[in-house]
């Protein structure tokens, strides 16, 4: 059942796949690689932790800048050139970030990280599905999301092998090895840039726009506003995804280490197990959609994270803590993991790379204060204990997701080929 759809790939489609789920899976590595450093980096520039959060604030908040930014470029020069300068941008920020010499320096370079970060997932969503089948949309869309997923595996690896070994607050003895590590995603450009091939949708774009074809050469923002209920839709229900995912992500190895203590390595591997979790989950509701719909896969999903709080929040033991890690994220991920077709099937072909990737985006910017907002509560109502709010959080967004996609549109099978 799940190995079906990939047998039917040519091998160009293959490579634009693979292209794509690397590049957001690096992207996410990047972003992670913070989060699970948050309190050295609080430590080595001499700041709280609820200050530090700021630039995973920053980071939220430009991101939709980055969409419109690289969308835009993308409709216009093409998916595969701007994704390989998006991929740059991101580990040319990442690395600035590992060399920054004071707080505010960080800051500047997590907010620019933010404009690339904010690209890739739109431009590389439309290259993605514009090339790939029909058949089998949500179960690479499944795989595609957990890209993301992926990279916060990887960070958590990282983190739990690496960062024990370090010591001291010199740039080759800290967290800032870490994010010298998260440079090396510039090298997929030149796997793309041999192997590769361009959007067929978007090459045929563009010959209709050589012929000055009327419907071809509307403005990208004139078509995004002329569907503007259906962009405020999105908006809405990426909103309540990314209150989801990032109240679920961002505080909880902060959570481990000062609500229970768990030990940084320990943590690092409770991540890993919770990642798996969040990949399992995806990779198998993004298949079922294909039978039960779009709609019906994110509500289930959603719905039963809630009864997962007791074992991910209230656990005490490593062992338990893990599990309920793996079920979480297996539900909240899951969810996820239907979002990139589901996005990509609702999105006017003339603005696919701009559209839902704003959409996205804007979700993001909306939340972007959610980490300072939680850590800000835990201090101010629980002593400083995170478990509470963290278990609201679950209570509350996934209702919320459940409501904003159950009651939405849905257009699974919708043609990702034409013009």
């Amino acid at each position: 059942m799940f190995l079906q759809p990939i047998r039917t790939l040519t091998k160009h489609q293959r490579r634009a796949f693979a292209a794509c789920f690397l590049g957001w899976t690096l992207d996410s590595f990047d972003f992670f690689i913070l989060v699970w450093c948050l309190d050295s980096v609080a430590a080595n520039f001499h700041v709280s932790l609820e200050t530090v959060t700021n630039a995973l604030f920053w980071t939220l908040c430009m991101r939709p800048v980055g969409a419109l930014l690289f969308g835009a470029l993308a409709e216009r020069y093409g998916r595969r050139k701007i994704l390989m300068i998006n991929i740059i941008s991101f580990s040319i920020f990442e690395l600035s970030s590992a060399f920054a010499p004071t707080f505010g320096v960080f800051l500047v370079s997590r907010a620019l990280f933010g404009i690339a970060m904010g690209g890739e997932w739109g431009v590389g969503a439309a290259l993605a599905f514009e090339t790939l089948p029909a058949e089998g949309r949500g179960f690479f869309s499944g795989i595609l999301q957990e890209g993301y997923v992926t990279g916060n595996l990887l960070a958590a690896a990282v983190y739990g092998v690496v960062f024990p070994h370090l010591h001291g607050h010199g740039y080759l003895t800290s967290w800032r090895v870490l994010f010298m590590i998260g440079a090396l995603p510039a090298v997929l450009v030149f796997f793309i840039q041999k192997h590769v091939h361009e959007s067929p949708v978007w090459e045929a774009r563009r010959d209709r726009i050589a012929a000055k074809t009327e419907a071809a050469i509307r403005p990208v923002w004139e078509q995004v506003m002329s569907n503007l209920p259906s962009f405020l839709y999105l908006t809405v229900m990426m909103t309540a995804f990314m209150s989801l995912s990032h109240g679920t992500q961002d505080l909880y190895p902060a959570f481990l280490r000062h609500d229970l203590g768990v030990a940084k390595a320990t943590s690092g591997w409770i991540g890993i197990v919770g990642s798996f979790g969040g990949l399992s989950g995806g990779i198998f509701y993004g298949a079922i959609s294909e039978r039960f719909g779009r709609r019906k896969a994110i509500v289930f999903a959603a719905l039963l994270a809630i009864p997962m709080i007791p074992l991910w929040a209230w656990s005490h033991t490593a062992v338990m803590l893990a599990v309920g890690g793996f079920a979480m994220q297996f539900m909240v991920q899951g969810a996820w993991g239907v979002v990139p077709v589901h996005l990509n099937e609702l999105s006017p072909a003339p603005v696919r790379a701009i559209f839902p990737g704003l959409a996205y985006q804007l979700g993001n910017l909306i939340t972007s204060y959610n980490g300072h907002l939680q850590t800000g509560a835990a201090n101010h109502w629980f002593g400083g204990r995170l478990s509470p709010v963290l278990s609201a959080t679950v209570l509350l967004m996934g209702v919320a997701v459940a409501m904003t996609a159950g009651l939405g549109k849905e257009a699974k099978g919708a043609d990702l080929s034409s013009v």
